[in-house]
């Protein structure tokens, strides 16, 4: 193979001195940028030791490809680059560029902190705070407690409702979500709600069949019934906007979005919301 030819997979070294998530989302976010490449994640956390380094440089040169850190400790950091230089591969500290920006723009240096971001301060127990409400409230649990979520999801079965309520939450936002089940009733405490934010998601009946069929089968059920059928999919998907028109709820396709794509959107009118409440005035 030569060198200009483009390779299949690259393997992808992530090390952090603490969980790696930013890492992971950077990484992630570059690699996606170049569909014919699959990225080999090596992700190594809590790097925090020259002997737990030692052990990552040997898995580099066993597998060379493009390494990502974010590492505080100077030694830690001058043994990997060093170390990077020396077999070939490139090595770029994530964060660097951007406390360079921080310290030019405030014309301070920075207080190096391993973790710095999963400090225990009020924003993480906010967050554990929303977590639980969230859980206890899924599916249509505890509908007397809506009046305290932030937002409520509803929709038919398979739109996604769970996951994007426990994404909402990890960013702090009660979420709380109720299922609109045929034949039976809007909750009237869904009805009545004034102060959350509720959306409504939708998605096409082909992708809601889709979903539902593989969901059923791997339950290992026969007669799927008309929980997968294409038309009454569709009247279900109809009963949901006339429910959310008729209160005035906006809606969100979740055909083609990740849940992170449908939480952001939430998110942008939650905060449309928040403002409109403060009477215009930034939350």
């Amino acid at each position: 193979m030569t060198r200009d030819r483009v390779k299949s997979y690259v393997h992808l070294h992530l090390i952090s001195d603490s969980t790696g998530e930013t890492l992971i989302a950077v990484g992630r976010a570059a690699a996606a940028q170049y569909v014919s490449v699959r990225a080999v994640e090596h992700v190594y956390p809590l790097i925090r030791s020259t002997k737990q380094l030692e052990r990552v440089l040997n898995e580099i040169e066993i597998s060379p490809g493009i390494v990502l850190y974010t590492l505080v400790s100077p030694e830690l950091v001058e043994r990997l680059e060093q170390h990077c230089e020396a077999i070939g591969a490139p090595c770029v500290s994530v964060l660097s560029p951007v406390l360079n920006i921080f310290r030019s723009y405030l014309g301070t240096e920075s207080t190096p902190r391993v973790g710095g971001q999963h400090v225990l301060d009020s924003d993480y127990f906010r967050r554990i705070d929303a977590l639980n409400y969230t859980l206890v409230h899924d599916d249509g649990q505890n509908l007397h407690g809506l009046k305290d979520a932030d937002v409520v999801l509803t929709g038919i079965s398979r739109t996604s409702k769970t996951p994007t309520s426990i994404y909402l939450a990890n960013r702090g936002i009660k979420a709380a979500n109720v299922p609109l089940i045929p034949s039976i009733p809007v909750p009237a405490e869904l009805e009545e709600l004034r102060g959350p934010l509720v959306v409504g998601l939708l998605a096409s009946p082909e992708r809601i069949v889709q979903i539902r069929q593989n969901r059923v089968l791997t339950m290992g059920a026969a007669d799927l019934g008309a929980y997968v059928d294409k038309a009454a999919v569709a009247e279900e998907i109809a009963y949901t906007r006339k429910l959310c028109a008729r209160h005035g709820w906006p809606m969100i396709d979740v055909t083609r979005r990740s849940i992170e794509e449908t939480a952001a959107a939430i998110m942008a009118l939650y905060r449309e919301k928040r403002t409109a409440d403060d009477g215009g005035l930034e939350p």
